[in-house]
C-alpha cells in the first residue's frame, strides 16, 4: 500500500501533509530514506514545536514568575498558558492540578515519595501489573522499603492482558495504591483502566495511571476516568524531552508534602520555619524547563488542530496491516496478543537475537527498538530476552510498513 491519502471512515487523513510538518522524517540513514518506527520511545517534533522553543530563546529568554520586566512577563504568560492548555487537554478541573516534572519517571517518583511516605505504613500493599515499565515498579519498591509496605504484581496472562479476576481477588483494605500503565510500552496492550480504577476505589485504594503510551493515541479525560493521579512525558506527545506532567486530585495534592525544596516552592523562608507555596508551585522547586514547557504548549495546539479520531484510526490501520503481514512472515513470532492494543508491534525472529535484528534493520534505514523495553519482569515471565518493537504514529505510512517487512526479509538472509 502506498497511497498517501488514507480513507478512515468518512474522513480522509492526509499522511503526506502531516509528514511535511516533521523535518526529521525527511532524511536518509545509511543511504536509505528514514523509516522511523520507534515512536513508543519518543515521538518526533513538528516545526511549530521547534519554532516555539527557538523563538523563546531568541525573544523571551528570562526566568518566570519573578522578573519585573517585559521578557519575564512574556515568558511567564506563555509558560502558564501551556499549563492551562494541558489542563484542558486532559479535562482537568483546574490548572492547579497540573504539575511540571522532568518526565513520567519523576512524576511517579514524586507521588511515591510524597504521597507514599505520608500515607503508607507497615503491612500496606501496593499493586502494580506484571507488565509495568521499570519506572512504575522501582519507585514503589523504594517507598515500600522505607515504610514497610509491600509491592505485589498483578498477574498478566500469556496474551499480555491483565487478569482482572486475579486482580479482584488481590484487593482488600490493606491495598493503598494501585499503579498501572494505560498502555504497555512493551506489548501495546490497552489496559481496562476504568474497571481497575473502580475496583480499586471500592476498597479505598488510590490509583495512579501511567499514561506515557496513551496520550499520543487518543484523548484522555481524567475526570471521566476518576483516577487519583495521571502521569506522562512531553517527549512522547510530540513535545521536547526532559519535561513531564503529573495530574492529581486537588485534595490529594494539597495534603501531600513537598517533594523537593528550593526556589518557587516556598512562600516564606526563615530559620525559625518555612511555609510553602500553593499549588501547583509547591512541587516545582527551582527554575523549570521554561523553553520545554512553551514548546509543549505548541505541541498541544498542534494536536488540538488535528482530527485525532482520524489520526488514531490511521494508527490502528497501520497496526492491523503490520500484524497481518507479520502472521504471514515465516520465522516471525508476535509477542503480545491482547484484544485491545495501541500501535505497538513486538516480535521475534526465530533463531535471531533482537539486537542483531535491530542492527540489520538500521542498516536499511529502518529505526526500531530492541531489548526488554524497561519491562524486564514481563520478558522474564515470557521466557525471552526481549523483543524487536516497531511502534507507529500518525505520520507513518503503509509504504513504511512494507519497507519494514522488506528489511526483515533481507535481515533473515543473514540471520536464519
Amino acid at each position: 500500500m502506498t497511497e498517501s491519502l488514507v480513507s478512515v471512515g468518512a474522513v480522509n487523513f492526509d499522511v503526506e501533509k502531516i509528514r511535511a510538518d516533521f523535518p526529521i522524517l525527511h532524511q536518509q540513514v545509511n543511504g536509505q530514506p528514514l523509516v522511523y518506527l520507534d515512536n513508543a520511545a519518543t515521538t518526533q517534533k513538528p516545526n511549530v514545536v521547534i519554532d516555539a522553543i527557538s523563538d523563546y530563546y531568541r525573544t523571551d529568554n528570562s526566568n518566570v514568575h519573578r522578573g519585573a520586566h517585559a521578557l519575564a512577563d512574556r515568558a511567564t504568560v506563555k509558560f502558564e498558558a501551556a499549563r492551562e492548555k494541558v489542563a484542558a487537554f486532559l479535562n482537568a478541573a483546574s490548572a492547579k492540578q497540573i504539575i511540571w516534572t522532568r518526565g513520567t519517571t519523576e512524576s511517579i517518583n514524586l507521588v511515591a515519595a510524597s504521597w507514599g511516605k505520608a500515607n503508607l505504613q507497615q503491612g500496606d500493599r501496593i499493586l502494580v501489573s506484571a507488565m509495568e515499565h521499570h519506572s512504575n515498579i522501582v519507585p514503589w519498591q523504594l517507598v515500600a522499603q522505607a515504610t514497610g509496605a509491600t509491592v505485589e504484581p498483578i498477574p498478566v496472562d500469556s496474551n499480555g492482558s491483565i487478569n482482572i479476576s486475579a486482580f479482584e481477588n488481590m484487593l482488600d483494605a490493606k491495598v493503598k495504591m494501585v499503579s498501572v500503565g494505560h498502555v504497555s510500552n512493551a506489548l501495546g496492550t490497552i489496559n481496562p483502566v476504568e474497571k481497575i480504577i473502580g475496583l480499586a476505589h471500592a476498597v479505598g485504594a488510590r490509583v495512579l495511571i501511567d499514561g506515557a503510551q496513551a496520550v499520543s493515541h487518543w484523548n484522555v479525560d481524567v475526570q471521566k476516568l476518576d483516577c487519583d493521579f495521571y502521569v506522562f512525558s512531553a517527549h512522547k506527545l510530540f513535545g521536547p524531552t526532559g519535561l513531564g506532567v503529573l495530574y492529581g486530585k486537588l485534595d490529594l495534592l494539597n495534603a501531600m508534602p513537598p517533594y523537593q525544596g528550593g526556589g518557587e516552592m516556598i512562600e516564606t523562608v526563615a530559620f525559625s520555619g518555612t511555609t510553602y507555596n500553593q499549588l501547583p508551585y509547591k512541587f516545582e522547586a527551582g527554575t523549570p524547563d521554561i523553553a520545554g514547557v512553551i514548546g509543549f504548549g505548541a505541541a498541544i495546539d498542534y494536536l488540538n488542530a488535528m482530527d485525532r479520531v482520524a489520526a488514531s484510526a490511521h494508527e490502528q490501520a497501520l497496526l492491523e496491516y503490520a500484524e497481518e503481514k507479520a502472521r504471514s512472515t515465516s520465522g516471525l513470532k508476535l509477542v503480545g496478543a491482547a484484544t485491545h492494543k495501541a500501535s505497538v508491534m513486538s516480535f521475534l525472529l526465530e533463531g535471531a537475537h533482537p539486537a542483531d535484528v535491530g542492527v540489520l534493520l538500521d542498516k536499511q534505514g529502518v529505526a526500531v527498538r530492541t531489548g526488554n523495553h524497561c519491562a524486564q519482569p514481563i520478558m522474564d515471565q515470557f521466557g525471552i530476552p526481549g523483543t524487536v518493537r516497531a511502534s507507529f504514529s500518525f505520520y507513518n505510512t503503509f509504504d513504511e510498513v512494507d519497507r519494514l517487512f522488506a528489511a526483515i526479509e533481507k535481515a533473515k538472509t543473514f540471520l536464519l
